[in-house]
């Protein structure tokens, strides 16, 4: 029996998919389908990706060509999977052409010539692009803007901001630039917004009720009451409310996490996540203070991503100290919060124009993880143990600091209907009781 075997992603599977499995199958016997799995897609640079590991196999099982199913998920695994399973022929399209004559050592190579005028990344391109407008004054904006051209189905359709001054060259990449929210929601399909916090209830309250989805960098509200009305509305009216976080995102921290969950280092007992930067804010400078996060909200959210989503949100209690700045009251140097919870404790540091060493460190009873500087937007992590000969590294592509990550997540939410979201509802309202707590609660301990 002469066995082939073939790889591929088969995305929105079409009739140059059936034709070049057809022709696979012609060559011999049995055909073997190789689906890579969505890992190795992303970690390959295809973030494109509309279907997910279940539909594309449920793809290719449809058309009867394939009489056995493998996921690739690793480099090198063509080779394995040829010796394993005593494959004669190995087959793929032409404009792969040359990429695997290192695999004639193991079998035969044949490359069959694709069906012209039609691709996946050509029907991606068809779908209906979501136009999406963005708000705010952050510099991110522009981070956001270039990003967004790595991802299909994505159109930015504007600007609004009440301040462009650190927007760069923003103007040259978006050409419209919209006099008030209400003229760019009209051009829009969905927002990014990252405002100052204190504004984000109402963007994404206006951009809801105009029937327009939002992604909107975390913090989505200062408060829980808050939280929970947007929420309401957005069931209400079938749109998508999103928190960005773009560590969430990251391969390297899904790995970890997921990791972490499964028992690797034991129970988890302790986490300390520390984000801090040596940036001071310009307190003369009355104006662009109105648009200037301080150091909480802008690094809380991180920071407490690792804490809520791995020991959960049922913490039985919390001290916050922070350190705010005489001349600018808003505006935090420094800010510690200690979470117990019944079999685990927990602390986030966070400050700006204060510096310590940018890490995570997750503490189990078998080892513990840990994350260098920047760990929020890391490609690598560690498991370590007491003997380190036993420690493990893990590496991982990071492309754009995660933003495109999260942008087809996004995209993908809105697309289809259903939130997709790396950030569960129940961590997202933690965040926004959490930013309650900080700024109300009299239990906060203000220092000197």
């Amino acid at each position: 029996m002469k066995k082939v075997i073939t790889y591929g992603t088969y995305d929105l599977l079409h009739k140059g998919h059936v034709r070049l499995l057809e022709r696979a199958k012609a060559l011999g016997d049995y055909l073997i389908v190789g689906v890579t799995a969505d890992t190795f897609d992303r970690e390959r640079g295809k973030i494109n990706v509309q279907q997910s590991l279940v539909e594309r196999i449920e793809n290719v099982k449809s058309t009867g060509l394939a009489d056995e199913i493998v996921i690739e998920e690793y480099e090198g695994q063509k080779i394995d999977d040829i010796k394993r399973m005593n494959v004669d022929i190995f087959t793929v399209g032409s404009d792969w052409r040359g990429k695997f004559d290192y695999l004639s050592e193991y079998c035969k190579v044949v490359y069959l010539e694709r069906t012209k005028g039609i691709s996946s990344t050509e029907l991606r391109s068809d779908l209906r692009e979501i136009r999406i407008g963005l708000v705010g004054e952050s510099s991110i904006i522009t981070k956001f803007a270039r990003e967004s051209k790595y991802v299909n189905g994505i159109n930015i359709s504007g600007v609004y901001t009440e301040n462009d001054q650190k927007l760069g060259n923003l103007r040259e990449m978006v050409p419209f630039f919209a006099d008030n929210y209400a003229a760019l929601l009209e051009v829009s399909d969905a927002v990014y917004i990252i405002s100052h916090p204190e504004k984000h209830y109402t963007h994404i309250k206006e951009a809801l009720l105009h029937g327009k989805h939002v992604l909107c960098e975390s913090p989505i509200s200062l408060n829980n009451e808050e939280w929970k009305e947007l929420n309401s509305i957005a069931d209400e009216q079938g749109l998508i409310l999103m928190d960005s976080i773009k560590t969430a995102y990251s391969m390297a921290y899904d790995r970890l996490c997921l990791l972490a969950k499964s028992g690797k280092i034991g129970k988890i007992y302790s986490i300390d996540a520390t984000c801090t930067s040596l940036s001071h804010y310009d307190t003369e400078n009355k104006e662009a203070l109105r648009y200037t996060w301080n150091s909480f909200c802008a690094w809380a959210p991180t920071a407490l991503l690792p804490i809520l989503q791995l020991l959960g949100t049922d913490y039985t209690d919390k001290t916050i100290c922070t350190h705010l700045i005489d001349d600018a009251p808003n505006f935090d140097t420094f800010t510690k919060i200690s979470f117990i919870y019944p079999h685990a404790v927990a602390s986030l540091k966070v400050g700006q124009g204060i510096k310590s060493e940018g890490e995570l460190v997750i503490s189990g009873t078998e080892g513990y993880i840990y994350v260098p500087a920047p760990w929020w937007k890391t490609d690598y992590f560690e498991v370590r143990r007491e003997n380190q000969s036993d420690n493990k590294r893990y590496f991982y592509q990071l492309e754009g600091e995660g933003f495109r990550y999260e942008l087809i997540t996004f995209v993908q939410a809105v697309s289809t209907g259903r939130e997709n979201s790396y950030i569960a509802q129940d961590i997202s309202s933690a965040l926004c009781q959490i930013m309650g707590d900080y700024y109300n609660s009299p239990n906060t301990l203000r220092i000197d």
